[in-house]
């Protein structure tokens, strides 16, 4: 299989957001509640109440990487490359501490809350990917350097 989507890397992007918005969607028919990874991580680890059980918080947690690993296998792609771990527990931080602030995440703003129209998320959406394309900017000019 993998020979056929060798290198169809935008067929990869259009079905990985189709699964998103699918299961996204799934989310909020099935169970009635936003498929923000945000404000399931608070549940998983009790930072929140209500909405979903702790259990089924946890759940949705494992199978995002799961969920990950099974199409990597299935595609036959090489294993992804982290940064060590202090540069992750870092941008864990940050990134945590700026979902707080900014009340959710992509995935809560960006695929839930902008299909929903969403004032409030289409700024925050907006926002995400302006610091993105900042992030982008600053960090190719430090390594072309």
């Amino acid at each position: 299989m993998s020979g056929v989507f060798a290198n169809a890397q935008p067929l990869h992007g259009l079905v990985g957001g189709v699964l998103i918005g699918l299961a996204a969607a799934l989310m909020l028919l099935g169970a009635g509640r936003i498929a923000g990874v945000s404000g399931i991580t608070a549940r998983a680890t009790g930072f929140a109440q209500g909405g979903m059980s702790m259990s089924s918080a946890w759940a949705f947690l494992l199978g995002l990487p799961v969920g990950a690993l099974a199409i990597a296998l299935l595609l036959d792609q090489p294993r992804a490359e982290f940064a060590s771990w202090p540069v992750l527990v870092v941008a864990g931080l940050a990134v945590g501490i700026g979902t707080r602030m900014g009340s959710g995440c992509t995935s809560g703003h960006g695929v839930c809350g902008v299909s929903r129209l969403s004032q409030r998320s289409m700024v925050a959406t907006a926002t995400f990917i302006a610091a993105g394309i900042a992030t982008v900017a600053l960090t190719s000019r430090i390594g072309a350097q």
